[in-house]
């Protein structure tokens, strides 16, 4: 049975197509209409937007508005595996067709037959991946990992990506032809900077999520709050709303969101400096660094990618090689890229010396 949360609203209606999705504003309205159209049909859904903007909401929706409410929507995360793990993952694997693999495994695709694959950061796969992808979405056919027996199987597929594939396709690193076979039907989902009217909505619902969760009254809104609110960027889009809001009412004293309540960020006010990084999730910690970053670039910056991007980039491959005895070999399978990659990146950021050898 479908929760109560993602049962479809009015399917004719103008506000969000299934419980959870919160916005009402223009640019919300446009994704409630795309929404609701192409959940009638078969075709592959591309959803596009920054980390936070809610794509995998929307690939719900569009599941249990379309004609395979009653299959599986089965979810994947492309940019939580390395290749080979990936590859498995999506497609299967049979017993004996590399180390660990104790038994046949049935995968995702196959899984989510009759109903929907939802493929999120599909712009993290790999050529080899790709490949097969495209043949999935065009003959609905593939083989398990090892395997020769053809699989068909019938799937919807539901991607999204954080980046314009597009331009990683001109970069060279995404398959033109799989750009195209996805992007059937493309939705751009807003980032929450150019919805501010959809704030003073979001902030209410996570109110009540939290009040509830914490046994908590914060039902009043200071008005100088909401503007604050507002008046944000949002590099972190709803999840970091989410997030702040839930510290609000977990640390509010009365029955009213204040300003005090409300991180310096928001209020204009520059992060002190830490001497650590506290206890954290990762996806916090990555939301802090890169407004961090933003706030002692200044807003006239720019080559911002460069300064903040590659310097994790660079920290990350350090510390892996550091682990890995500095072995290429092991580092670049840690990280989940091929050797060459790897010894690019190593001289570009000038990380070569002192490699052991390959034996």
């Amino acid at each position: 049975m479908t929760p109560p949360s993602q049962r479809p609203l009015d399917p004719h209606a103008g506000g969000p197509p299934i419980k959870g999705i919160i916005g009402s504003g223009p640019a919300m309205r446009e994704v409630y209409r795309l929404t609701r159209q192409v959940a009638r049909s078969n075709a592959s859904v591309l959803l596009l937007g920054e980390t936070g903007t809610g794509k995998e909401l929307i690939a719900k929706a569009i599941h249990h508005l379309s004609g395979r409410a009653g299959g599986p929507f089965v979810r994947v995360n492309c940019g939580a595996l390395s290749e080979s793990l990936l590859e498995s993952e999506l497609f299967g694997h049979v017993r004996g067709s590399f180390t660990g693999a104790v038994g046949n495994r049935t995968g995702r695709f196959e899984a989510a037959h009759t109903g929907t694959i939802f493929l999120d950061e599909i712009n993290s796969t790999t050529p080899k991946l790709q490949v097969k992808l495209l043949r999935v979405l065009q003959e609905r056919e593939f083989e398990r990992v090892g395997d020769t027996q053809t699989i068909r199987v019938d799937t919807r597929v539901i991607a999204a990506s954080n980046r314009d594939l597009l331009d990683e396709s001109e970069k060279g690193n995404f398959r033109e032809d799989l750009y195209y076979r996805l992007n059937v039907v493309p939705i751009h989902l807003p980032p929450l900077r150019m919805r501010p009217e959809d704030v003073p909505e979001l902030v209410s619902h996570f109110l009540n999520i939290y009040n509830e969760e914490n046994d908590r009254y914060v039902v009043h809104i200071d008005k100088k709050a909401i503007e604050a609110l507002q008046e944000y960027a949002w590099p972190g889009n709803v999840r970091e709303l989410q997030n702040y809001i839930e510290r609000a009412v977990v640390m509010a004293s009365g029955d009213e969101l204040t300003c005090d309540l409300l991180p310096p960020a928001v209020l204009g006010e520059k992060r002190p400096r830490t001497t650590r990084l506290r206890a954290a999730d990762l996806e916090t910690l990555t939301c802090e660094l890169v407004q961090q970053g933003l706030a002692t670039a200044g807003p006239q910056e720019d080559a911002l990618h460069t300064k903040i991007v590659n310097r994790v980039e660079r920290e990350l491959i350090a510390q892996v090689m550091a682990a890995c005895d500095n072995v290429q070999t092991k580092a670049a399978s840690r990280l989940g890229i091929n050797r060459n990659t790897l010894h690019k990146k190593l001289k570009e950021y000038g990380l070569e010396g002192g490699e052991a050898t390959e034996g």
